[in-house]
């Protein structure tokens, strides 16, 4: 009924001559809805847009696990830019010793922190066998498929340097640089660096040292709190024989050689380095000898170390001369902490590096 008043309706007007401008009008109408309805979107996307953008100053952090072989490895990012992977030494330390000092790399680089298996906040395992350089090698790769990376830049520090050249010699297809810093590519090398430094040490320390070492410094109930140094042995070896080849420019005046290593991994220190001191690699590292093998490797390569590194320079000098195309920097008045000793220096070597 009431739809057949309004057709009739609509037919008397259009034979009265309305039929027109009632079209226009609705035409008219329907054009002002649209231009409406688009001026909203527009409001609310520029809203949006106003809302997500980042201030070129806020650089946000990302964090997470990434499941690989069984291991949890957790990851931390920040930054902008091409990726640049950084893996910490020890073995059994984790990439907090790195911060705050690396940072300021964030400003070029997207920096990608990972904690090795089993050390930091990435997840233990019961079978200390699993900790090893080429399933460590395994896990840089799983991080960067699964955060989806293409090509990395990958700096490795100390104990990390190995993992990179270990990572460079069978993915070196997925990096587009590589950093080994104060590193080594032979445990027989390190070994001799080791037995310089003890040599140097007071002798009296030192013969205290080898009757710690004769005596065994894990057996016997002298085991100390999971496998970490009896104190005693601590504070010789890491408080005089190594302080000062760690810094050279800015010792920590608070350094304490045994509270310093609290958060150590010692599962997986003593696994890769052994039990029989501080001054002999005997555990899985020994089966590290690349030094042969650096000629494999044909991604732009920076070696950085310091003038008195515990990771003697001559060990540098000759990766770089392996490495064809290699830069070598030496950085003086600089120990282990490379980055901490000289800071600007370190921080302009490998931002240089990776930029250009």
């Amino acid at each position: 009924m009431c739809a057949t008043a309004h057709y009739a309706r609509i037919v008397t007007l259009e034979r009265l001559g309305y039929g027109h401008r009632i079209r226009c009008a609705s035409i008219a109408a329907m054009r002002a809805l649209i231009a409406s309805t688009f001026l909203l979107l527009v409001l609310f996307s520029s809203v949006g847009l106003a809302q997500n953008a980042q201030p070129s100053n806020l650089f946000p952090q990302q964090e997470g696990f990434v499941d690989s072989h069984g291991a949890l490895i957790y990851y931390k990012a920040v930054g902008r830019g091409a990726p640049l992977l950084i893996v910490h030494g020890g073995p059994g330390a984790s990439h907090d010793y790195f911060l705050p000092y690396l940072l300021p790399l964030m400003r070029t680089s997207r920096l990608i922190f990972i904690d090795e298996r089993g050390s930091g906040k990435s997840s233990k395992l019961t079978d200390p066998k699993q900790y090893t350089v080429a399933n460590m090698v395994e896990d840089v790769e799983t991080v960067r498929q699964t955060l989806g990376l293409a090509k990395i830049s990958l700096l490795g520090h100390s104990y990390g340097g190995v993992v990179a050249e270990a990572y460079a010699l069978k993915y070196q297809k997925n990096l587009s640089h590589l950093i080994l810093a104060s590193t080594f590519a032979s445990t027989k090398e390190i070994n001799q660096a080791l037995a310089k430094m003890k040599a140097a040490m007071d002798a009296k320390d030192r013969e205290r040292l080898d009757a710690l070492e004769a005596a065994g410094l894990f057996g016997k109930g002298q085991i100390w709190e999971h496998g970490r140094y009896p104190e005693e042995y601590a504070k010789l070896a890491w408080g005089k024989g190594y302080f000062p080849y760690i810094y050279q420019n800015h010792p920590d005046p608070t350094y304490d050689p045994v509270s310093s290593n609290t958060s150590t991994a010692w599962d997986v220190y003593r696994e890769m380095w052994g039990s029989d001191g501080e001054f002999v690699i005997d555990g899985n590292l020994s089966e590290v000898e690349y030094v042969d093998k650096l000629p494999q490797i044909k991604v732009p390569t920076l070696i950085i170390v310091g003038d008195h590194d515990e990771s003697d320079p001559n060990m540098s000098r000759e990766m770089h001369e392996k490495i064809a195309g290699s830069q070598l920097v030496i950085l003086p008045n600089s120990g282990h902490m490379t980055f901490v000793d000289q800071a600007d220096g370190f921080l302009d070597a490998v931002r240089d590096f990776v930029t250009h």
